[in-house]
C-alpha cells in the first residue's frame, strides 16, 4: 500500500480525498459511483459548471444552498426561472453568486427541455468503454480531458449549454462515474 495515500483515518483512497473531511466523505461515497437520472445529472453538470475556476470543496460545503436555491435542479423548474429568479440567486449567500454560471445554469436547463434525448442517455452515450484505459497510479496521471470529454462538450454547446468546456465535462464524468479514476492504491480502485 501507497504510503501518501493512507489519510489519518487509516484508509488509503485518492490522495485529495485526504486533504479535508468533507472530501473524504464525498471520495468515499459519491466519486466514481454511477450516477443516472436527469436530475442528478443536470445537478452534477451544474456544480461543475459552477466549481470551474474554483476548489471544489466550496461547491461541496454549498451544495445543499444550491439545492434550495435551484429548486432541487429539477430542469424544468429551473427553465421556467425570471429575472427575479436571478436577482435573488444573485443575494443568495448560500451559493456561489456568479452571474454568467447562474444564466448558464437556467440556458442549460432550458436546453434539456429541447433535447430530443433524456439528458442521461444524452451524456452517457460519451461514456468510455469500461477499462479502456489503464487505472491511473497517481494523480499526476489522471488527464483534465478526453477525447470523450471534448466530444460530449461539442455536442453540449450545439445543443445550447454554456460553461460546459471539456475540463468540466470530463470532472462531471469523473464524479458520475462514467470513468474511474480512482488511483492504484486506492480502496475504491477495483
Amino acid at each position: 500500500m501507497n504510503p501518501e495515500l493512507v489519510g489519518a483515518d487509516g484508509v488509503a483512497r485518492c490522495a485529495w480525498g485526504n486533504s479535508a473531511p468533507d472530501y473524504a466523505a464525498y471520495h468515499d461515497e459519491e466519486w466514481g459511483v454511477p450516477l443516472r437520472g436527469d436530475v442528478e445529472l443536470f445537478e452534477r453538470l451544474s456544480l461543475e459548471a459552477f466549481q470551474s475556476g474554483l476548489s471544489w470543496l466550496t461547491i461541496l460545503r454549498k451544495r445543499e444552498g444550491f439545492r434550495r436555491a435551484f429548486a432541487g435542479f429539477v430542469p424544468d423548474r429551473v427553465a421556467a426561472f425570471t429575472d427575479d429568479d436571478v436577482a435573488r440567486l444573485l443575494a443568495d449567500a448560500s451559493i456561489v453568486r456568479n452571474r454568467a454560471k447562474i444564466l448558464a445554469t437556467i440556458a442549460n436547463a432550458r436546453a434539456v427541455a429541447e433535447l430530443d434525448v433524456p439528458l442521461g442517455e444524452l451524456l452517457w452515450s460519451f461514456a468510455p468503454e469500461p477499462g479502456a484505459r489503464p487505472r491511473p497510479s497517481t494523480m499526476s496521471d489522471v488527464p483534465a480531458t478526453t477525447p470523450e470529454s471534448v466530444a460530449m462538450a461539442k455536442a453540449l454547446k450545439k445543443r445550447g449549454f454554456a460553461f460546459v468546456g471539456p475540463t468540466t465535462c470530463y470532472a462531471m464524468m469523473q464524479a458520475t462515474g462514467m470513468v474511474d479514476d480512482h488511483v492504484l492504491g486506492c480502496f475504491r480502485a477495483v
